[in-house]
């Protein structure tokens, strides 16, 4: 649960935020939600695959773990990769919406909050400190992102270019590890699209997207390793 609330300078000006990665802190997640105008910085480390939630609706997701609840990018208190999803990145904000539009809340509740360490929302004389603008600026990507994600979506599934998949291994020590129930961009009937199709995947911007999400599916085996080596003996 969170006890998200809007952010202000009178109630929240001496709030400070924890900004280390850990478990502690709500790091230790197998996946995090992100959308096609990311697929570029994450494809180099992180398998971008799309997760089921509807009938006709489907979240992309970087994955960070091969089982719930275990992050393979989570080094105690260090992130061990040099981008960090957005997702993760704009704990403990969210985007809310308000009569004037979405705005920033922050979640009270969070690990993270704290009154005597960690970075300054505003300043002590006035305005917003620089991590709370940056923070605004990955919240407004996030959620510009996210919501164009399900039109995204829709042209994917127009042409069936999503495929279920299921990975399965076992670890040395005999550890199994098995996923199902996501979803990968079909590269080969990506491939067979026609001239006109292709033209209306790149007047949307899709076909980057695409395929960085299909090179992305090479992470697998990076993501292996990082479980062979954790669970090693």
């Amino acid at each position: 649960m969170t006890n998200a609330v809007l952010l202000n300078n009178l109630d929240h000006r001496d709030l400070r935020v924890i900004t280390t990665h850990g478990a502690a802190f709500g790091d230790d997640v197998m996946s995090a939600a992100t959308f096609p105008q990311e697929f570029r910085q994450l494809q180099a480390q992180y398998p971008i695959v799309f997760h089921r939630n509807g009938e006709r609706s489907f979240q992309p997701l970087a994955l960070l773990g091969l089982r719930l609840g275990e992050n393979l990018f989570l080094d105690g208190a260090r992130w061990d990769a040099p981008y960090v999803p957005l997702a993760i990145q704009r704990q403990p904000f969210l985007i809310g919406e308000q009569a004037d539009g979405p705005m920033v809340h922050v979640d009270l509740d969070s690990p993270r909050i704290s009154r005597t360490d960690g970075e300054l929302l505003f300043r002590e004389h006035g305005g917003t400190s620089e991590f709370l603008d940056r923070i605004s600026q990955v919240l407004r990507t996030l959620h510009d992102g996210l919501a164009a994600s399900e039109a995204f979506v829709a042209r994917l599934l127009s042409y069936d270019l999503l495929e279920p998949f299921v990975f399965e291994a076992t670890l040395e020590n005999g550890l199994e590890c098995r996923l199902a129930g996501l979803y990968a961009v079909h590269e080969e009937r990506l491939r067979a699209l026609d001239d006109a199709a292709l033209l209306e995947l790149h007047r949307h911007g899709d076909l980057e997207p695409l395929y960085m999400a299909v090179a992305s599916i090479a992470q697998f085996r990076h993501l292996l390793d990082r479980m062979q080596r954790r669970h090693a003996g």
